[in-house]
């Protein structure tokens, strides 16, 4: 076809394009935002590609796919925690957030065109089978997961129940790649733990934010205080990679004054200047009522260490922040996560939607945790050998978000995981016995023991900042 006919299809096209936008109310959004215009000459060059493609792609190509695969790109493009949900991985974020769906039990983010392990979810095959935070999924059975996107790593991940998924994963310090095969289950996350740890001490872990877990940490209060006012809690939130903003709120109520304000958001539009506090309009999920009615009185008063890791992200962040800068509690442990941006599911006329990135949140002293973190006002290390796993952070993550209040933030990376090679003429090496997944509040939780010493006002094994 000559370049003048090209470019009268990429006009029409554009027209086309530009009018399809319009009808799905992208004029609306323009409007919004100060009457911005829309790209009109951009938009016209996306349609000349799109006919290229078209015409003499080696193979034909469906329009759908074409724009989905647009879609993405520009989604996956801003930041690790935007993304086009089509209506599968929208239903499947809904279950996320009700706590129940089908899989091997992995948080997960891009890096590098691979995807990466954030947490593994305590008690499901993937925690069991030993796979740890930072390592990198090289090949999901015989697909190689070198720049699939996050979307398409969950669904060849996820399936049903008694089914069996091969994960190849290169490891930080691992000179052959770890073959692991995985048996799915039924993943009904226990967002929320507790028992007596010792004599007058109680201890209370949080593993993820769902649409009960704030409600459900006001029943665990009041069964520990059956017996009367323990003498201190322990909140343990290691390894919580988060969940619902409302959920956070409700757990940071439970502990701190009515009224407080427990996180700030901010963004560009005006919905996005929030100020959440603990207080039932912010915290309560639906028609569930106020659930801090029944909360024993002694939970706001009685002494608290809150245990934070670099596998504490997001709402467990606002959690410890909000504590923190309300002297309600002393955080120990290691620095956090670093992920302070809020994600906003918008719903699309076609049964998906898209989920973006909004705002960005700050503790009530006004601190951006993003790409930073929480420093414990106590440093302890995972060990009484000094040393802690070096894990993935928001700061490690390709296109994230920058600190908008701290530059210095950026200085504070791990290094990158090496990709694993296969062993000698392609053959893979055998892979080792998985360890022994470690369990959070146990005899040999080295952490938890030092917060108990802190709250009985005995000596600890702090680590200095600079050691």
């Amino acid at each position: 076809m000559p370049n003048s006919n090209l470019k009268q299809v990429g006009l029409i096209l554009g027209g086309v394009v530009i009018g399809i936008m319009l009808s799905l109310n992208f004029s609306a959004n323009a409007d919004r935002l100060g009457q911005q215009p829309l790209p009109v000459e951009d938009m016209r060059a996306f349609a000349e590609v799109f006919s290229v493609i078209k015409r003499d792609y080696v193979e034909p190509v469906e329009d759908k796919k074409l724009i989905v695969q647009a879609i993405t790109g520009m989604l996956n493009g801003l930041d690790p925690h935007s993304a086009y949900l089509d209506a599968d991985a929208l239903r499947e974020l809904q279950d996320g957030i009700q706590g129940e769906f089908g899989g091997i039990g992995i948080e997960v983010s891009q890096e590098n065109g691979y995807v990466k392990v954030v947490s593994p979810i305590e008690d499901t095959p993937a925690f069991r089978a030993g796979i740890h935070a930072g390592d990198l999924i090289i090949k999901i059975d015989d697909t190689s997961a070198k720049d699939i996107t996050l979307d398409e790593a969950l669904k060849r991940m996820r399936g049903k129940p008694s089914s069996k998924v091969t994960l190849m994963l290169a490891r930080k310090g691992e000179q052959q790649p770890i073959i692991v095969t995985l048996t799915r289950e039924i993943i009904k996350v226990q967002s929320v733990k507790s028992k007596e740890a010792e004599p007058g001490y109680v201890y209370l872990r949080v593993t993820q934010f769902h649409e009960n877990t704030a409600k459900s940490v006001v029943e665990h209060l009041v069964k520990l205080g059956k017996n009367g006012k323990p003498k201190g809690l322990v909140l343990d939130l290691r390894n919580d990679p988060g969940g619902l903003l409302n959920s956070a709120i409700g757990v940071a109520a439970a502990f701190l004054p009515e009224g407080a304000t427990v996180v700030t958001t901010n963004g560009r539009t005006p919905g996005a200047h929030r100020e959440y506090r603990a207080a039932a309009r912010d915290y309560v999920y639906g028609n569930s009522g106020d659930f801090l009615r029944s909360l024993p009185p002694w939970a706001r008063e009685v002494p608290m260490i809150v245990l934070v890791n670099g596998g504490s992200a997001s709402a467990s962040e606002i959690v410890a922040g909000a504590l923190q800068d309300h002297k309600r509690a002393t955080i120990m442990g290691t620095r956090t996560f670093g992920k302070g941006s809020v994600q906003t599911t918008l719903p699309l006329s076609n049964n998906a939607a898209i989920k973006l990135t909004t705002a960005r949140y700050y503790t009530p002293s006004g601190r951006s945790i993003q790409a930073k973190g929480i420093d414990p006002d106590v440093i302890i290390e995972e060990s009484a050998m000094g040393g802690s796993i070096k894990r993935l952070r928001e700061v490690d993550l390709q296109r994230h978000l920058g600190n908008d209040l701290d530059p210095d933030a950026e200085k504070i990376r791990n290094d990158n995981l090496p990709v694993a090679k296969p062993g000698g003429n392609g053959a893979m090496a055998v892979p080792p016995p998985p360890p022994k997944p470690f369990e959070f509040g146990s005899r040999d939780d080295y952490q938890l023991s030092q917060a108990l010493n802190k709250l009985k006002g005995l000596q600890v094994a702090e680590t200095k900042p600079n050691s």
